[in-house]
């Protein structure tokens, strides 16, 4: 088999790639996690978790995939027969939802097309209903990665309290989180989970629960079972620096890198960023004359663009041609999207010539593929980002 030339074209909507600067962080050696050594890093990370979430609340961090932080704030604040409501944005909305289900966890899905986010009038309907209160958490996916969708979390928010209703709020930023603007206290969020391979530019292996204080109490009251999942146990040792069980050691490494760069950046500016990567992405869509899957305006995400494939062409096919002939990655359709979409990812470290780069292999496998299209898709994103305001160049880091 013969190897490609030149550096792979990653662009999946995650796990995205990693920076040197944060690939040589998690290459330190080894240190031991009972020392005084390894709290400076444990608080230092804890804290700095905080900022990326803007919250002034506990966020603890598991050694595990985003799927173990969803487990991990269902176990923390629910019990059996609980409802809860959720809404059908996409393949991971869903497969939210069948991890309730596995816990005897009552959802009320309110069904979707996949082409949009959460409808906050609808939650809040369904909210006004339930006059007896016998919802107990609202949850949301912010960005949804199968479909390029986002949902409006503040508005969300404005839909609970216009219905008057106590439920939890909890909300899935796995791959918005350090990409789109996202502020847990502000918004009031109860639970938020994320993860580390997409816009924190790490690889996979670290999750996470920013807390609030309803949460927190939440968990003092409910049944479900939890061990390694336990917010009790992790609050009260993180409080020192370490953790209940050997923690990732070098993937905290590369946060505290991660966290510093996402600073020095500044997060008004990374999420700008991703805002004007994105409407670049489909300036060059709509010029091959191809659509994207989310239809709202509002709810474009800044992380990733699915573009739907022409009738009876296949999106993995294109996917295999692209790969074979121009050595890059996209997003293949999921779940009721398989084949039929595929998805540009452009978060994380990403900057307008790398995807240029990228648009231009879309745009000649496209041809290769005997895809219908137009050309100039790629000459389209240049023409947005001369006309954009602000440009990529680095930013001195503030003292």
């Amino acid at each position: 088999m013969m190897s490609a030339q030149g550096r792979h074209f990653l662009h999946i909507p995650g796990p995205s790639p990693i920076p040197d600067r944060i690939l040589r962080a998690i290459g330190m050696p080894i240190i031991d996690h009972r020392s005084a050594e390894f709290a400076r890093l444990g608080k230092e990370v804890l804290e700095g978790c905080k900022t990326i979430f803007k919250t002034s609340r506990p966020v603890v961090i598991y050694p595990s995939s985003g799927t173990g932080a969803w487990e991990a704030a269902i176990v923390n604040t629910l019990s059996p027969g609980d409802t809860v409501l959720m809404a059908e944005t996409g393949h991971f909305a869903t497969l939210w939802k069948q991890i309730a289900d596995r816990f005897g966890i009552k959802v009320d899905f309110i069904p979707g097309d996949w082409r949009r986010g959460a409808d906050p009038a609808a939650i809040e309907a369904r909210l006004a209903e339930d006059r007896g209160h016998a919802i107990k958490a609202v949850m949301v996916v912010h960005n949804e990665t199968s479909t390029g969708s986002t949902s409006r979390i503040a508005a969300i928010r404005q839909a609970i309290d216009a219905a008057g209703h106590p439920a939890l709020f909890m909300v899935d930023t796995i791959s918005s989180l350090a990409s789109v603007d996202y502020r847990h206290d502000e918004w009031g969020v109860d639970v938020t989970v994320s993860g580390s391979q997409k816009g924190l530019m790490l690889p996979p292996g670290l999750s996470f629960n920013a807390i609030s204080e309803k949460a927190m109490a939440a968990s003092k009251a409910n049944t479900l079972p939890r061990s390694y999942w336990d917010w009790q146990e992790m609050v009260k040792i993180n409080a020192n620096g370490f953790f209940p069980y050997t923690p990732a050691t070098n993937l905290l490494y590369g946060l505290k890198e991660a966290i510093a760069m996402l600073h020095e950046e500044g997060l008004d500016r990374v999420f700008a960023r991703h805002q004007r990567l994105a409407a670049a992405c489909r300036a060059a869509v709509a010029a091959w004359g191809l659509d994207v899957l989310c239809q709202n305006e509002a709810e474009h995400s800044p992380v990733l663009t699915a573009v739907l494939m022409p009738p009876s062409h296949d999106a993995d096919a294109y996917r295999k041609i692209t790969l074979e002939k121009y050595n890059i990655s996209l997003g293949s359709g999921l779940g009721k999207v398989a084949g039929k979409v595929f998805r540009i990812g452009h978060l994380g470290e990403c900057n307008e010539l790398m995807l240029l780069g990228a648009l231009s292999g879309v745009e000649m496998g496209l041809a290769a593929a005997g895809v219908p299209h137009r050309s100039g898709g790629v000459a389209a994103a240049m023409q947005h980002f001369e006309a954009a305001d602000a440009g990529n160049a680095p930013v001195a880091a503030v003292a």
